[in-house]
């Protein structure tokens, strides 16, 4: 209710024996959406209005004392700036009140929620707006602002009842107010009496109230929830409830916004255990490379030549085995592969069980961390956690050109965009000496890393380049991924390929997982 008619009815009343007749010595905004007013009158300490009109929280509050910065500090309406204050007007039955000044200018506030606005009026016409985002303001005229209305027994019981025909500035907290005590169960009569109460009530508050009430904090002319602040005086009623709001506010949205980034790591780091255990499990219940390369060396005489496929009997389990053979290679060479292969799915199983318990540990972690932010109500507290869960900043940096952009220690990656994107960075920007990587067997990125003068590739940074490679191919979902890693001198392109194909002449493969490191 601190932009409610019922209310302004009182701190106009408050503000006429401060502010009339004084002279208004300044008038200025340093930061979005807020003004600043300050009064002097004979022998008194100035006393200032503060108007902080932004679309989530608008309110009135009146400091005893602003400090003005020196910088980003920008005078505002310079026309009323030395004027008398001679009145301040109610609009009836408006959100809405006026500062009257001499020589005919008025500034006017509009206390709409997140449609609030301060217009400048001369001669009662509107000429300059305060927030210029709402320009349907200049139309406004004093006359029109000004609503009186026929609030008596007869008028209620015409508008059978329905007192948000007859009273429409008791506002959302009212309404929720007449709700819980079960206004639409009463007779007639007895809905009258309470709106009659009511409204006598709010007319002439003996004190105000800021209050929790259904898990909001609202500024009240009635007692209504848990009351956290009471005053009789309604300026500094709505000055403390404008401290508590914002620190209230303040606490709840960042609270919000680390509970959301950290809900979102939570979920990534189950999803990754659950998919990763999900890849171990069905690893370790097939046959593995090397069973089938023993089996293959126990049966060489029963594989016919340039077989696709065989079936073997398996001693590991005393049961019959299909196993796939590449057609060209001799049965000891399939074998070999096998357990080439072999050795890459142990030093994977390895990879993949260090990853989940590392990924357990920084799932305890997350769980803490949001336990600790759930149970933390202070501005002091929720700005250390903000500051300790402060997202680092993307390394990764979009230009208008081919590729994607990454730094680390020093050096530049490069990772093409698109097939045609991806000629255009191997062909066109990357030099002899530098590294080209890709995804092997599969489509993905061209990866380019950057060569410096009389400096060696650190084997770490080789593996982040390889990683990017990883990540973006066909390949990023899996736990490893071979990569290609050679001198771009090694890579041509053939006339008659599509765009994105190249030939490598010269190739080493390496094994990496496609984490995305660049993220933090």
């Amino acid at each position: 209710m601190h932009n409610n008619y019922y209310f302004f009815r009182s701190l106009v009343n408050a503000l006429r024996p401060k502010l009339v007749g004084s002279f208004l010595t300044s008038c200025f905004s340093q930061n979005k959406d807020e003004l600043i007013l300050e009064f002097q009158q004979t022998e008194r300490k100035p006393f200032y209005i503060k108007a902080s009109l932004k679309p989530e929280f608008t309110c009135l509050s009146f400091p005893s004392e602003f400090a003005r910065t020196k910088k980003n500090s920008v005078n505002l309406f310079p026309k009323f700036v030395n004027l008398q204050l001679t009145e301040i007007t109610l609009f009836e039955n408006e959100r809405s009140f006026s500062l009257n000044f001499n020589n005919e200018l008025d500034l006017l506030f509009k206390m709409h929620g997140n449609r609030a606005n301060i217009i400048a009026f001369e001669n009662q016409t509107a000429f300059k707006l305060f927030k210029n985002n709402f320009p349907n303001d200049l139309e406004l005229t004093f006359k029109e602002l000004h609503r009186p209305l026929e609030q008596s027994k007869e008028a209620f019981i015409e508008a059978e009842g329905n007192y948000m025909k007859v009273f429409p500035t008791f506002g959302k907290l009212i309404k929720k107010y007449l709700k819980e005590i079960g206004y639409n169960s009463k007779s007639q009569d007895e809905q009258w009496e309470i709106i009659n109460l009511l409204d006598q009530d709010l007319r002439n508050p003996n004190n105000f109230y800021t209050s929790i009430y259904q898990d909001d904090i609202y500024f009240s002319l009635i007692k209504i929830g848990e009351i956290v602040r009471e005053h009789n005086d309604p300026i500094e009623a709505v000055t403390q409830f404008y401290y508590y709001y914002s620190k209230e506010y303040f606490v709840q949205k960042e609270k919000q916004t680390l509970l959301k980034n950290l809900e979102k790591k939570r979920n990534q780091s189950i999803n990754y255990i659950k998919k990763s255990s999900e890849k171990l499990d069905d690893i370790k219940n097939k046959p593995g490379y090397n069973q089938l390369a023993d089996i293959i060396m126990a049966n060489m005489h029963q594989i016919p030549e340039r077989a696709e496929k065989v079936e073997l009997f398996n001693f590991y389990t005393n049961e019959m085995i299909t196993i796939s053979l590449k057609a060209n290679l001799s049965p000891q060479k399939n074998a070999e592969n096998l357990y080439r292969k072999s050795k890459n799915q142990q030093i994977e199983i390895d990879q993949i069980e260090a990853s989940v318990k590392q990924k357990k540990l920084e799932l305890d972690k997350i769980e803490e961390e949001i336990e600790l932010i759930n149970s933390t109500d202070d501005v002091k507290g929720i700005k250390k956690l903000s500051k300790r869960n402060k997202p680092e900043k993307r390394l990764q940096v979009e230009e208008r050109v081919p590729y994607k952009r990454f730094e680390t220690e020093g050096f530049t990656i490069l990772v093409g965009k698109g097939a045609r994107e991806n000629d255009e960075l191997t062909l066109k920007y990357a030099k002899k000496d530098d590294l080209w990587l890709h995804a092997k067997d599969v489509t993905g990125s061209h990866v380019v890393l950057k060569h410096q003068s009389n400096k060696p590739f650190p084997s770490q940074v080789i593996d982040k380049a390889a990683q990017l490679a990883a990540f973006y191919s066909k390949r990023k979902t899996d736990s490893l991924c071979p990569v290609i890693v050679t001198p771009k001198k090694y890579i041509r392109k053939p006339k008659g390929l599509p765009p994105g194909m190249v030939h490598v002449d010269k190739e080493e493969t390496i094994l990496v997982s496609p984490e995305q490191w660049w993220l933090g």
